[in-house]
C-alpha cells in the first residue's frame, strides 16, 4: 500500500531540533519548551483521505461556517444523519447538513434563505466527504494574503 511520505512530528521535541546559540549559553527557557503544535497531526484523521475546501456560499452561517472558511474534509467518513458533508447534487458542490428520517433523506442549510434539498428517486447525488474541521480566518492581512490571486497581465 502506498503511505504519505509526511510522517509526522511527534516523535520529537523542542530539544531534537539544532538550533545556534551564539553566546554560548543556552536561553532558560529551553529546558522547559514543548514541541510545536502540527495542525496535521490535530486536525486530520486520516491524511490520504483527507482534502482541503474553500467555503464559497452563505448557506452554512448558522452553524459558524462562513464565505471564505477553509474547511477540512474526511472522504473515508461515510455520510449520516446531522453530519455536515461536502456533496455533489446535480453536478454541483453543495456544503449541508445530511439529514435522514427512516426512508427520507435531504440536506439542509444552516440558513433560513436557503430550502432543504430532497434527495429523492432522479436525483443525482454523489456525498464527497465529511467536514470535519472549519478554518476560520479573522486577521483581515491574512485574509488579503490567502485570497485567490488574479492571473493577468
Amino acid at each position: 500500500m502506498y503511505g504519505s511520505a509526511y510522517n509526522g512530528t511527534k516523535s520529537f521535541s523542542q530539544n531534537d531540533i539544532q538550533t545556534a546559540n551564539a553566546t554560548g549559553f543556552g536561553a532558560a527557557t529551553d529546558d522547559y519548551s514543548e514541541r510545536g503544535i502540527d495542525l496535521n497531526e490535530q486536525l486530520i484523521m486520516n491524511k490520504p483521505a483527507t482534502f482541503f475546501f474553500k467555503m464559497n456560499g452563505d448557506a452554512m452561517v448558522e452553524a459558524g461556517i462562513f464565505p471564505g472558511d477553509v474547511l477540512i474534509v474526511d472522504r473515508s467518513l461515510k455520510a449520516a444523519s446531522d453530519k455536515i458533508i461536502v456533496a455533489a447534487v446535480n453536478d454541483d458542490l453543495v456544503v449541508r447538513y445530511f439529514k435522514q428520517n427512516g426512508q427520507l433523506f435531504w440536506l439542509e442549510a444552516a440558513n433560513r434563505r436557503y430550502g432543504n434539498i430532497p434527495l429523492e428517486e432522479f436525483t443525482v447525488y454523489r456525498p464527497w466527504g465529511v467536514v470535519t474541521c472549519v478554518i476560520h480566518i479573522i486577521e483581515p492581512s491574512l485574509k488579503a494574503f490567502s485570497a485567490p490571486k488574479k492571473v493577468g497581465k
